[in-house]
Protein backbone atom coordinates (compact mmCIF):
# COMPACT_ATOMS: atom_id res chain seq x y z
CA UNK A 1 0.00 0.00 0.00
CA UNK A 2 1.48 3.73 -0.56
CA UNK A 3 0.10 6.87 -0.12
CA UNK A 4 0.23 9.74 -2.96
CA UNK A 5 2.19 12.53 -2.46
CA UNK A 6 1.49 15.88 -4.13
CA UNK A 7 3.37 19.31 -2.69
CA UNK A 8 4.42 22.41 -4.12
CA UNK A 9 6.01 25.52 -2.87
CA UNK A 10 7.60 28.80 -4.41
CA UNK A 11 11.54 29.42 -3.65
CA UNK A 12 11.54 33.19 -1.42
CA UNK A 13 13.92 35.35 -1.45
CA UNK A 14 15.25 33.71 1.56
CA UNK A 15 16.44 30.77 -0.39
CA UNK A 16 18.28 32.65 -3.36
CA UNK A 17 21.38 31.26 -4.16
CA UNK A 18 21.05 27.85 -2.27
CA UNK A 19 21.53 24.64 -3.53
CA UNK A 20 17.82 22.12 -4.20
CA UNK A 21 18.70 20.17 -1.94
CA UNK A 22 19.36 22.85 1.13
CA UNK A 23 16.05 24.46 -0.15
CA UNK A 24 13.92 21.93 -0.28
CA UNK A 25 14.86 20.04 3.29
CA UNK A 26 13.53 23.82 4.36
CA UNK A 27 10.03 24.17 2.54
CA UNK A 28 9.45 20.52 3.12
CA UNK A 29 10.78 19.83 7.05
CA UNK A 30 8.18 16.80 7.40
CA UNK A 31 10.43 14.71 5.17
CA UNK A 32 13.86 13.94 5.93
CA UNK A 33 17.17 15.18 3.82
CA UNK A 34 17.61 12.04 2.61
CA UNK A 35 14.02 10.93 1.72
CA UNK A 36 14.28 14.34 -0.77
CA UNK A 37 17.72 14.01 -2.23
CA UNK A 38 16.27 10.87 -3.39
CA UNK A 39 13.25 12.30 -4.74
CA UNK A 40 15.31 14.64 -6.86
CA UNK A 41 17.23 12.07 -7.98
CA UNK A 42 14.83 10.15 -8.91
CA UNK A 43 12.93 13.19 -10.88
CA UNK A 44 10.07 13.03 -8.13
CA UNK A 45 10.84 16.25 -7.14
CA UNK A 46 11.34 18.92 -10.11
CA UNK A 47 12.07 23.09 -9.89
CA UNK A 48 9.41 24.58 -12.79
CA UNK A 49 8.78 21.07 -13.89
CA UNK A 50 12.32 20.29 -14.64
CA UNK A 51 14.61 17.40 -13.24
CA UNK A 52 17.54 19.33 -11.27
CA UNK A 53 20.84 17.78 -9.31
CA UNK A 54 20.75 18.35 -6.03
CA UNK A 55 23.76 20.97 -5.83
CA UNK A 56 22.20 22.85 -8.57
CA UNK A 57 21.30 26.71 -7.16
CA UNK A 58 18.22 28.88 -7.35
CA UNK A 59 17.31 31.70 -8.27
CA UNK A 60 14.45 32.71 -6.43
CA UNK A 61 10.63 32.33 -7.97
CA UNK A 62 10.85 28.79 -8.99
CA UNK A 63 7.97 26.28 -8.16
CA UNK A 64 8.88 23.25 -6.64
CA UNK A 65 7.00 19.83 -6.69
CA UNK A 66 6.80 17.19 -5.54
CA UNK A 67 4.70 13.79 -7.44
CA UNK A 68 5.36 10.83 -5.83
CA UNK A 69 4.07 8.21 -3.61
CA UNK A 70 5.43 7.02 -0.13
CA UNK A 71 5.30 3.59 0.81
CA UNK A 72 3.26 3.00 3.79
CA UNK A 73 4.50 -0.83 5.61
CA UNK A 74 2.25 -3.12 4.54
CA UNK A 75 4.54 -5.89 4.13
CA UNK A 76 5.57 -6.33 7.54
CA UNK A 77 2.60 -8.33 9.72
CA UNK A 78 2.33 -6.95 13.06
CA UNK A 79 2.86 -9.49 16.11
CA UNK A 80 2.55 -9.22 19.62
CA UNK A 81 5.64 -9.20 20.83
CA UNK A 82 6.24 -7.68 24.44
CA UNK A 83 7.75 -4.61 24.44
CA UNK A 84 9.69 -2.83 27.56
CA UNK A 85 7.70 0.96 27.21
CA UNK A 86 10.27 3.42 29.33
CA UNK A 87 7.98 6.05 28.06
CA UNK A 88 5.02 6.82 25.58
CA UNK A 89 3.57 9.94 24.14
CA UNK A 90 1.55 10.54 20.93
CA UNK A 91 4.72 11.44 19.34
CA UNK A 92 7.86 9.69 20.64
CA UNK A 93 8.07 5.85 22.44
CA UNK A 94 11.03 5.12 24.19
CA UNK A 95 11.55 1.14 24.73
CA UNK A 96 14.63 -0.52 26.39
CA UNK A 97 15.21 -3.27 23.85
CA UNK A 98 16.42 -6.82 25.03
CA UNK A 99 19.02 -8.67 23.91
CA UNK A 100 18.55 -11.17 20.45
CA UNK A 101 15.37 -8.76 19.36
CA UNK A 102 16.08 -7.90 15.61
CA UNK A 103 15.29 -3.81 14.98
CA UNK A 104 14.23 -4.31 11.52
CA UNK A 105 13.43 -6.99 9.22
CA UNK A 106 16.36 -8.42 7.06
CA UNK A 107 17.56 -11.77 5.29
CA UNK A 108 17.11 -14.80 8.13
CA UNK A 109 14.64 -12.43 9.97
CA UNK A 110 11.50 -11.97 8.37
CA UNK A 111 9.40 -11.55 11.11
CA UNK A 112 9.61 -11.61 15.01
CA UNK A 113 11.48 -8.10 15.05
CA UNK A 114 10.82 -4.57 16.73
CA UNK A 115 8.94 -3.14 13.48
CA UNK A 116 6.46 -5.91 13.90
CA UNK A 117 6.05 -5.24 17.48
CA UNK A 118 5.57 -1.67 16.84
CA UNK A 119 3.02 -2.50 14.11
CA UNK A 120 0.96 -4.22 16.81
CA UNK A 121 1.26 -1.69 19.76
CA UNK A 122 0.50 1.24 17.50
CA UNK A 123 -0.93 0.18 13.65
CA UNK A 124 -0.95 3.70 12.84
CA UNK A 125 3.19 4.22 12.99
CA UNK A 126 2.42 2.04 9.74
CA UNK A 127 2.29 5.84 7.94
CA UNK A 128 6.01 6.38 9.16
CA UNK A 129 8.91 5.54 7.57
CA UNK A 130 10.56 2.40 9.20
CA UNK A 131 7.71 2.45 11.28
CA UNK A 132 9.12 5.31 13.49
CA UNK A 133 12.41 3.41 13.76
CA UNK A 134 15.04 6.43 14.23
CA UNK A 135 17.90 4.74 14.78
CA UNK A 136 19.24 0.74 15.58
CA UNK A 137 20.76 -1.36 17.86
CA UNK A 138 22.56 -4.31 16.99
CA UNK A 139 20.18 -7.70 17.87
CA UNK A 140 22.49 -8.47 20.72
CA UNK A 141 22.46 -5.02 22.15
CA UNK A 142 20.56 -4.37 25.00
CA UNK A 143 19.12 -0.41 25.84
CA UNK A 144 17.62 2.28 24.74
CA UNK A 145 15.62 3.42 21.71
CA UNK A 146 13.70 5.88 20.52
CA UNK A 147 10.76 5.57 18.13
CA UNK A 148 8.83 8.29 16.27
CA UNK A 149 5.06 7.51 16.20
CA UNK A 150 4.52 10.51 13.59
CA UNK A 151 6.51 11.81 9.98
CA UNK A 152 6.70 14.89 12.13
CA UNK A 153 8.34 13.55 14.64
CA UNK A 154 10.66 11.29 12.55
CA UNK A 155 11.96 14.43 10.60
CA UNK A 156 12.94 16.31 13.33
CA UNK A 157 15.02 13.21 15.56
CA UNK A 158 16.83 12.80 12.66
CA UNK A 159 18.30 15.97 12.17
CA UNK A 160 18.75 15.71 15.78
CA UNK A 161 21.39 12.22 15.08
CA UNK A 162 22.32 14.40 12.24
CA UNK A 163 23.41 17.59 14.52
CA UNK A 164 24.08 15.64 17.06
CA UNK A 165 22.43 17.05 19.08
CA UNK A 166 20.86 13.66 20.68
CA UNK A 167 22.86 12.31 24.03
CA UNK A 168 23.05 8.26 23.46
CA UNK A 169 25.49 6.65 26.48
CA UNK A 170 26.23 3.45 26.66
CA UNK A 171 28.07 0.55 29.07
CA UNK A 172 30.16 -2.42 28.18
CA UNK A 173 32.74 -4.61 29.24
CA UNK A 174 35.94 -5.09 27.18
CA UNK A 175 39.10 -7.62 27.48
CA UNK A 176 42.25 -6.34 29.37
CA UNK A 177 43.02 -3.80 31.27
CA UNK A 178 42.39 0.34 30.12
CA UNK A 179 44.80 2.43 32.19
CA UNK A 180 42.29 5.27 31.56
CA UNK A 181 39.43 6.56 29.34
CA UNK A 182 39.94 8.63 25.78
CA UNK A 183 39.20 9.10 22.83
CA UNK A 184 38.60 6.93 19.64
CA UNK A 185 38.05 9.33 16.50
CA UNK A 186 38.97 7.03 13.70
CA UNK A 187 36.99 6.85 10.30
CA UNK A 188 34.77 3.28 9.27
CA UNK A 189 33.62 1.82 6.29
CA UNK A 190 32.98 -1.41 5.71
CA UNK A 191 35.84 -4.01 5.56
CA UNK A 192 37.81 -4.62 1.99
CA UNK A 193 38.14 -8.51 3.30
CA UNK A 194 34.79 -8.74 4.67
CA UNK A 195 31.66 -7.01 3.24
CA UNK A 196 29.69 -8.21 6.22
CA UNK A 197 32.18 -6.32 9.18
CA UNK A 198 32.47 -2.62 9.48
CA UNK A 199 36.45 -1.34 9.94
CA UNK A 200 38.68 1.46 10.42
CA UNK A 201 39.38 2.80 6.90
CA UNK A 202 41.11 5.85 5.61
CA UNK A 203 38.20 7.34 3.74
CA UNK A 204 35.59 6.26 6.01
CA UNK A 205 33.36 8.17 7.71
CA UNK A 206 33.87 10.47 10.94
CA UNK A 207 33.56 7.86 13.67
CA UNK A 208 33.94 9.54 17.15
CA UNK A 209 33.70 7.56 20.60
CA UNK A 210 34.24 8.62 23.86
CA UNK A 211 35.17 6.35 27.08
CA UNK A 212 36.04 6.31 30.17
CA UNK A 213 36.60 3.74 33.38
CA UNK A 214 33.73 2.85 35.59
CA UNK A 215 36.03 -0.04 37.07
CA UNK A 216 39.06 -2.36 36.39
CA UNK A 217 39.28 -6.08 36.99
CA UNK A 218 42.15 -8.64 36.58
CA UNK A 219 41.82 -8.62 32.81
CA UNK A 220 38.60 -6.82 32.05
CA UNK A 221 37.07 -3.19 32.10
CA UNK A 222 33.80 -1.48 33.07
CA UNK A 223 33.70 1.17 30.67
CA UNK A 224 31.06 4.39 29.63
CA UNK A 225 30.77 5.64 26.32
CA UNK A 226 29.28 8.45 24.77
CA UNK A 227 28.84 8.70 21.20
CA UNK A 228 29.20 11.47 18.58
CA UNK A 229 28.27 10.05 15.58
CA UNK A 230 26.39 6.44 14.68
CA UNK A 231 28.30 4.29 12.12
CA UNK A 232 26.91 0.64 12.22
CA UNK A 233 29.04 -1.50 14.95
CA UNK A 234 30.99 2.24 16.29
CA UNK A 235 31.53 1.10 19.55
CA UNK A 236 32.37 -2.39 18.55
CA UNK A 237 34.75 -1.63 15.85
CA UNK A 238 36.47 1.05 17.85
CA UNK A 239 37.48 -0.39 20.88
CA UNK A 240 38.48 -3.68 19.37
CA UNK A 241 40.83 -1.44 17.07
CA UNK A 242 42.43 0.33 20.10
CA UNK A 243 42.55 -3.45 21.74
CA UNK A 244 39.99 -3.17 23.85
CA UNK A 245 37.50 -5.72 22.51
CA UNK A 246 34.33 -6.24 24.02
CA UNK A 247 33.91 -9.49 26.13
CA UNK A 248 31.73 -11.73 23.98
CA UNK A 249 31.58 -10.39 20.45
CA UNK A 250 31.53 -12.75 17.87
CA UNK A 251 32.73 -10.63 15.01
CA UNK A 252 35.07 -8.27 16.42
CA UNK A 253 36.15 -10.11 19.93
CA UNK A 254 39.20 -12.03 18.52
CA UNK A 255 40.24 -15.83 19.39
CA UNK A 256 38.80 -16.25 22.78
CA UNK A 257 41.28 -16.42 25.41
CA UNK A 258 40.69 -17.14 29.33
CA UNK A 259 42.62 -14.77 32.11
CA UNK A 260 45.23 -16.71 33.98
CA UNK A 261 44.30 -18.54 36.94
CA UNK A 262 40.86 -17.79 36.45
CA UNK A 263 38.17 -20.14 38.92
CA UNK A 264 36.02 -22.47 37.61
CA UNK A 265 32.92 -20.17 37.77
CA UNK A 266 34.61 -17.47 36.13
CA UNK A 267 35.52 -19.74 33.07
CA UNK A 268 31.81 -20.87 32.82
CA UNK A 269 30.89 -17.05 32.80
CA UNK A 270 33.02 -16.00 30.15
CA UNK A 271 32.77 -19.21 28.04
CA UNK A 272 29.00 -18.66 27.96
CA UNK A 273 28.64 -15.12 27.29
CA UNK A 274 27.96 -15.71 23.97
CA UNK A 275 27.05 -11.64 22.75
CA UNK A 276 28.55 -8.00 22.67
CA UNK A 277 28.52 -6.94 26.45
CA UNK A 278 27.13 -3.69 25.23
CA UNK A 279 24.20 -1.94 26.78
CA UNK A 280 22.33 1.23 25.62
CA UNK A 281 22.29 2.92 29.25
CA UNK A 282 21.22 6.40 28.51
CA UNK A 283 19.38 8.36 26.04
CA UNK A 284 18.95 12.22 25.99
CA UNK A 285 17.04 14.24 23.32
CA UNK A 286 15.20 17.56 22.68
CA UNK A 287 11.52 16.59 22.47
CA UNK A 288 10.24 16.82 18.91
CA UNK A 289 6.97 18.48 19.30
CA UNK A 290 7.10 20.34 22.56
CA UNK A 291 10.72 21.24 22.58
CA UNK A 292 11.81 19.81 26.36
CA UNK A 293 14.90 18.29 26.95
CA UNK A 294 14.39 14.91 28.05
CA UNK A 295 16.53 12.09 29.70
CA UNK A 296 16.02 8.55 30.45
CA UNK A 297 18.66 5.71 31.96
CA UNK A 298 18.15 2.31 32.21
CA UNK A 299 19.56 -0.51 34.30
CA UNK A 300 22.24 -2.85 32.95
CA UNK A 301 20.23 -6.39 32.21
CA UNK A 302 20.45 -9.40 34.44
CA UNK A 303 23.44 -11.10 32.35
CA UNK A 304 25.74 -7.84 32.32
CA UNK A 305 24.73 -7.58 36.07
CA UNK A 306 26.21 -11.08 36.57
CA UNK A 307 29.22 -10.33 34.86
CA UNK A 308 30.18 -7.84 36.60
CA UNK A 309 29.23 -9.50 39.54
CA UNK A 310 31.38 -12.49 39.14
CA UNK A 311 34.35 -9.70 37.68
CA UNK A 312 33.93 -8.51 41.07
CA UNK A 313 34.32 -11.94 43.02
CA UNK A 314 37.42 -13.20 40.77
CA UNK A 315 39.26 -9.95 41.62
CA UNK A 316 38.24 -10.22 45.28
CA UNK A 317 40.00 -13.57 45.10
CA UNK A 318 43.11 -12.84 44.22
CA UNK A 319 43.39 -9.66 46.29
CA UNK A 320 45.89 -11.62 48.53
CA UNK A 321 47.95 -12.63 45.19
CA UNK A 322 48.39 -8.94 44.67
CA UNK A 323 49.76 -8.01 48.24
Amino acid sequence: MSEQIQLEAQVGDELVGKRLDQAVAQLFPDFSRSRLQGWIKDGSLTVDGAEKRTRDKLFGGETIRIDTELDVIDQHQAQDIALDIVYEDDDIMVINKPAGLVVHPAPGHPDGTLLNALLHHSPEIAQVPRAGIVHRLDMETTGLMVIAKTIQAQTELVVQLQERAMGREYEAITNRVMTGGGTVDEPMGRDSKNRQKMAVVGVGKEAVTHYRVLGKFRAHTHIRLKLETGRTHQIRVHMAYINYPLVGDPVYGGRFRLPKGVSEEMQQELRHFKRQALHAKKLELWHPVTGELMSWEVDLPEDLQQLLACLKRDLEGHTDEAL
